[in-house]
């Protein structure tokens, strides 16, 4: 399979923080790639440095299916198919679950009519399972489980690439979680790479090919789920072992 992502020693400091501290890795097309890792250990900072929002990395180079973004701006990033959910609901709470859609289509590639947006978003409320019931309220009025939903409805809905999502379980009950891994992976099979940052490591065995483990900024592990939560790094590091 070829690399559609290819992260080289990229760095992110806060004064003397070392948030990401060199680390290099890459994804294949189509691959469901999982990243964990204890609290602070760069995560999220990681995903913000890929997608430009709100930072770039200090240093290190970003190629997304052959091209240089490290530079760019978060919505030219966006554009040219490499989408993101937040850990936090970062949904438009005053506006409607469609509206919320409407906005994440104006920023993605392809239908530009205005009925084939529409079109588009009924599609995409559709196939991530939130009933039509629940477009016309208001954000702020819905479930966690739907707000975790809308969010990747609204990345999906720009004909990502890659579709990057931050702890898409967290919060959420053993129902809604294999009801998440099937989304995910009814996503996958339309051809689109998933990165997927997640503490739920039973989350991330079940549906990534590859994990890797941060910690402290660093790149603890690289492998497939079965070795990575057997190394002896892993257990003693992220899992509390000794």
């Amino acid at each position: 399979m070829n690399k559609i992502l290819d992260v080289k020693n990229v760095s992110k400091y806060f004064g003397k923080l070392k948030a990401v501290d060199n680390v290099s890795f890459s994804v294949t097309e189509n691959e469901i790639f999982g990243i964990a890792g204890p609290n602070g250990a760069g995560k999220s900072t990681l995903f913000n440095i890929i997608t430009g929002i709100p930072f770039h990395a200090d240093h290190g180079k970003i190629i997304f299916n052959g091209k240089s973004i490290e530079s760019l701006v978060p919505s030219k990033i966006c554009h040219i198919g490499l989408a993101r959910t937040f850990q936090n609901e970062a949904v438009f709470q005053s506006l409607t679950v469609k509206e919320n859609v409407i906005i994440g289509a104006s920023y993605g590639q392809g239908v530009t009519s205005i009925n084939g947006k529409k079109n588009k978003v009924s599609d995409v409320l559709n196939f991530t399972g939130i009933a039509k019931t629940e477009f016309d309220k208001k954000a702020k009025d819905i479930t966690l489980f739907e707000k975790k939903k809308l969010m990747i409805a609204s990345a999906l809905v720009t004909d990502p690439k890659i579709l990057m999502l931050d702890e898409p379980v967290a919060g959420l009950n053993n129902i809604e979680i294999k009801e998440t891994i099937n989304l995910l992976r009814k996503i996958n099979k339309m051809g689109i790479t998933i990165i997927v940052i997640e503490h739920v490591l039973s989350f991330l065995i079940e549906i990534s090919n590859s994990i890797m483990i941060l910690s402290a900024g660093k790149m603890l592990i690289k492998d497939l789920p079965e070795k990575v939560i057997n190394d002896e790094r892993v257990v003693r590091t992220y899992l509390g072992g000794n």
